[in-house]
């Protein structure tokens, strides 16, 4: 029995490479590189209708890179174009990963979040946000007065406000151990530690080359899914795809935690209204209620996830605002993480690349590029966007 599927079965946490105990098939249905929650999800889904589907990952077992650091928060559609992808995506996940959560025991809550005008000022931008939530059929969003902040939230200040109901958060790793456990059990193979070094066309298929502790492996597939976040524009130039326009930009979020003395001061998710790379430095809760500030939004040349103790400062200056009760000492550092964003400094709104490639002479290769937030939310809806995708391939 294959070591991961056997851990699995144990209870145990996939990890360490995949000793596949028997024969790698000459040609499968569907390989997918990448087993971050998105890949995860889409692996399920299309093993749950009878293809045959192999996931490759780098790393030492899933959801390593962006989807196990960030937010955790299901987020609602608010802030995006109506006809993105984004926006429909997110809209469309927001109410499957509740049906998830809920019919499978993954732990989740659906807090709501209050974005904030701290001052006048920024009423008018709130009132932009407003209208943009409701054209993208986010239900429930209302407004709040400061009398009405104070009343939901007595530790809070600011002058204005929004409430989105169906934001919530959820744990990030409970949900792609479902996928996993999920897409296992519709037959899917995960091998980790394998590393994808080449892929080339023959004839209607796709040769996919894998470095793993071994040495290399060749297989035939004849769909070909790029999941692989944050190195997914170079996965596409294996392809042969030199794209500017897919060239990816490193977005570093950092966050801080706040003590324990301060758990529950607040029963809401705290957003200040966004910023040009990101949402700007909000309040999160974990699900025991202990609070977070963050991500800042800062572009890197390369991954690193030390979080800069030097900016705390910048982050109790932006959190007191809204926060008046906290203290400088009570913000410790807690993690950072990397977001792939196709816009760049100074660039406008880039939407998700979620594209069958057959228009560049490359048919069977679907390409997921830029798959940052609201991606968690969003990644039982790209489930099923691209397992469409992938029926009408294999048609």
């Amino acid at each position: 029995m294959p070591r991961l599927r056997q851990a699995i079965e144990n209870g145990s946490e996939a990890s360490g490479p995949f000793c596949y105990n028997k024969p790698m098939p000459s040609e499968i249905d569907v390989v997918i590189i990448g087993a971050g929650v998105v890949g995860l999800a889409i692996a399920a889904e299309i093993a749950e209708q009878g293809k045959s589907v192999f996931v490759f990952e780098k790393n030492r077992t899933f959801g390593q890179e962006t989807s196990s650091r960030n937010s955790e928060v299901i987020h609602a559609g608010i802030y995006y174009p109506e006809d993105s992808l984004k926006a429909k995506l997110c809209v469309d996940g927001n109410r499957l990963l509740y049906e998830l959560c809920e019919q499978n025991d993954i732990p989740h809550k659906r807090l709501g979040k209050i974005i904030l005008a701290i001052s006048e000022d920024e009423i008018p931008k709130l009132n932009t946000i407003h209208k943009q939530a409701l054209k993208n059929g986010v239900p429930g969003i209302t407004w709040l007065s400061e009398e009405e902040i104070i009343q939901l939230e007595p530790n809070i200040s600011g002058k204005a406000g929004l409430l989105s109901p169906s934001t919530g958060i959820i744990d990030s790793h409970a949900l792609m151990q479902f996928f996993y456990r999920t897409a296992l059990g519709y037959g899917a193979e995960l091998l980790f530690e394998a590393e994808v070094i080449e892929l080339s066309k023959i004839g209607n298929d796709w040769k996919v080359k894998i470095r793993d502790w071994e040495g290399t492996t060749n297989l035939v597939g004849r769909v070909v899914i790029n999941c692989a976040g944050l190195e997914s524009d170079k996965i596409a130039q294996l392809a042969g795809i030199v794209n500017e326009e897919y060239k990816l930009h490193y977005c570093k979020g950092e966050y801080f935690s706040l003590g324990s003395k301060w758990r529950n001061s607040v029963n809401r998710l705290i957003y200040p209204t966004p910023e040009q790379a990101g949402l700007g430095v909000h309040v999160t809760l974990s699900l025991d209620g202990m609070m977070r500030l963050g991500p800042n939004a800062y572009y890197v040349d390369a991954i690193d996830y030390k979080v800069d103790k030097t900016h705390q400062g910048t982050f109790y200056q932006s959190a007191r605002k809204y926060l008046p009760f906290i203290d400088l000492e009570d913000l410790k550092p807690d993690f950072a993480g990397i977001r792939p964003k196709l816009q760049g400094p100074g660039d406008t709104f880039r939407d998700f690349v979620i594209t069958h490639e057959e228009s560049r002479g490359l048919p069977g290769l679907i390409n997921l590029i830029g798959i940052e937030s609201p991606g968690l939310t969003a990644s039982p809806a790209i489930a099923r966007y691209v397992a469409k995708m992938v029926s009408d391939v294999l048609a």
